[in-house]
Order: C-alpha cells, then structure tokens, then sequence
C-alpha cells in the first residue's frame, strides 16, 4: 500500500484544501524530496481564484527546500539526506529550446521543443511544493546543494521570487549609473530592487502604496520611494529625471495602470522588463509608445530556473550582498496552510511572504 501524504490540493477556484496523497513513485531520472519550507507565490493566488487553470487535484507549489529522501538510479553527484532547493522553473535541460538558452520555455521532446512557460512544471503541469513530500524531475539539472550555516528562510525566495526579481533586472539591461523605476514592492519588486542595485544602478526609483513595503524597499536599496495614493508617480518621475525619463523600468504587478506607467517614465531608447502576471488584455498607449519609433525594448521574463541559477542565487545570500530575510513576515504549518492562503489572498496585516513549515 502507498504511503500517504499532506498536500494542498487546488479542488475548484476559490478553494485550495489539505488532503491525502500518495507520496510520489519517482522513475530513475527523478529524487524524492521531502519539503521543510515553502511558501504561497501570489501566481499561487491566481490560481486560487481561477485566474490561471490548472487541473483539479493538483498539488500546488512551486518553491520548495527540503531535504533528498530518495534518488532515482540516473541521478549522480547527490547523496540522499542532503539539503537541497530546486527551482520553481524545472526545465529538462535536454529539449531544443533549453538547448536554445531559453529553458524556462522548455516544451520537452517533440518536434521543435518550446512551450509557452513550459519549464513550470510544479505545481503547473505536475504536482507541487505544497506539500510533505515533492518529485523532483529531471533532478541532476534541477536539485541544487544549500550552502552549511544558511537556514531554509534564508534560501526560501531563491527558487522564485529572488531568481524573478532578479531576471527583472538582469532583463531591463541595467548599467553601471543608470536611474530605474520600479513599480510595485511586493515580493517580486522588492528583489527587483535589490538585483538593480547590485547591478549598479544609482539612482532607484519605487512605487508602491503600503508603508511597509516602501520601508522595506530602503532596506533592498531604494533610494527614493513614492506613494501612488499621494503623487502623480508619473509626473514625479519625470521631475525627477530632469524631464528625460528613466534608463529602465520594471513592472513588477501586472496591471494595466503599472504597465502604462512604467511606459510612460522610460526615457527613449530604454528597456520596460515586465515581470507581472497579467490576467486581461494590455493596451499600449499611443503618445507614451511614441507611435512605435522611440527606440524603445519592452521585454517580458519567466523565473530562470535550474541548478546553476539556483547555486549563483545562493552565493549571493551566503555573501552577504542580500539579505531577504525580512520578506519572511509570517509562519504557518503546512496543516494549517489554508489560514495562511486567506491572510495571504487578502493582503493582511503587513503580509509580504508565509513560510510554510513541514509539521
């Protein structure tokens, strides 16, 4: 008989539930983890409220650190026991498009080997995080070693919203010197900051509307910090500027109004990197697009994942240069994950992210 498990289940939109599973039968390219720390991604909440489809029944998750339970007979270079992440985007490492450099979009084996978002397979296209125990696959490319003396806390926003933020940055092609806005402080800004300030921007640019994450976003390297409920970002940006615009801005929401906005700021010849995960049509305005001949490069980014990315996330924290410890704001058993979905689905009390504890 299987052994069984906890897990939260998404049942039907508005509903993600603990529930019994099987713990997964892994095959021989695959480990078994058994998960210590995770946490709820706000594309987790889409999903919650039927935003984004996935099958009912799924374990949802994508951000997971634990411990190697179990090792397919392929898997070398892992010891079972090992502290161990893996990204959120768990491309194979092996189809044409990862080959291409563009392994987040991973369609696997058949013909010209791209899918769109195809390398988020936990908690997407597989079952996720969210639980006791998760099947890693492709898990050589994928399982990355935790660093001695760093604690789960610690490396919990690498799978995702660190390895996000920072393809954000990385994305906007920020220089040595150059002035960048960022719209919104939730998680995915607030490491979008801190990657524009080791990229060597000087002058950062945050918009946001909560106290506390304008706050925290000084502490992530924001120098200046604006409240959209008491000025015109837009206006203000530019004053900013001199009137000439930023170098880069981020969007970091997936709205209409930050997407328009951060258009609005960007000087001619910039880069918009949008990270947000929009859930109705764009409309890009005509005055602020310079009817198509301002040079512009609006470039969009899934989380690189894989362990490489994985290991480079984790140096930085093992460094020094980051510390997102700060993002950790509430603590909740895996038993009582649904609580911590209703504090985090409404934005409660100050919340930026949950970890979730194995019982």
């Amino acid at each position: 008989m299987a052994m069984m498990m906890k897990a939260a289940v998404f049942v039907e939109p508005g509903r993600i539930e603990i529930d019994d599973k099987p713990v997964p039968e892994i095959g021989p390219n695959d480990a078994l983890m058994r998960v210590t720390t995770t946490t709820i991604c706000g594309t987790d909440i889409h999903i919650l409220k039927g935003e984004y489809p996935v099958a009912k029944g799924l374990t949802i998750g994508h951000e997971p650190v634990g411990v190697i339970e179990k090792l397919g007979a392929n898997v070398q270079g892992y010891q079972e026991g090992q502290r161990v992440i893996a990204g959120a985007i768990c491309p194979s490492f092996t189809s044409y498009a990862c080959q291409d450099g563009c392994s987040s979009q991973d369609g696997g084996s058949h013909a010209h080997g791209y899918k769109p978002m195809g390398g988020w397979r936990f908690g997407n296209t597989l079952d996720g995080a969210q639980a006791e125990y998760l099947l890693v696959p492709d898990a050589q490319a994928n399982l990355s070693p935790v660093p001695d003396g760093l604690t789960d806390e610690q490396v919990l926003m690498c799978p995702d919203i660190m390895s996000t933020g920072f393809a954000g940055a990385e994305a906007a092609n920020i220089r040595i010197g150059d002035t960048v806005a960022i719209f919104a402080q939730g998680p995915i800004g607030l490491c979008a900051t801190a990657g524009a300030k080791l990229r060597g921007a000087s002058r950062i640019i945050v918009v946001d509307g909560i106290d506390e994450r304008l706050a925290i976003a000084r502490q992530m390297g924001a120098d200046i910090t604006l409240d959209f409920r008491k000025v015109d970002v837009v206006s203000e940006i530019l004053k900013l500027t001199n009137g000439r615009g930023v170098d880069a801005s981020i969007e970091a929401l997936g709205l209409q109004s930050t997407f328009e906005a951060a258009l609005r700021v960007l000087k001619p010849g910039g880069t918009l990197s949008s990270l947000g995960v929009y859930s109705s049509d764009l409309s890009i305005p005509l005055d602020a697009f310079c009817a198509g001949l301002g040079d512009h490069k609006i470039i969009t980014s899934l989380c690189p994942g894989g362990k490489e990315r994985m290991r480079r996330l984790m140096d930085v924290i093992a460094s020094g240069r980051v510390d997102l410890g700060p993002m950790v704001t509430h603590r909740y058993k895996l038993e009582n994950i649904t609580e911590a979905y209703d504090l985090f689905s409404h934005q409660r009390d100050g919340v930026l992210k949950v970890a979730i504890q194995a019982s």
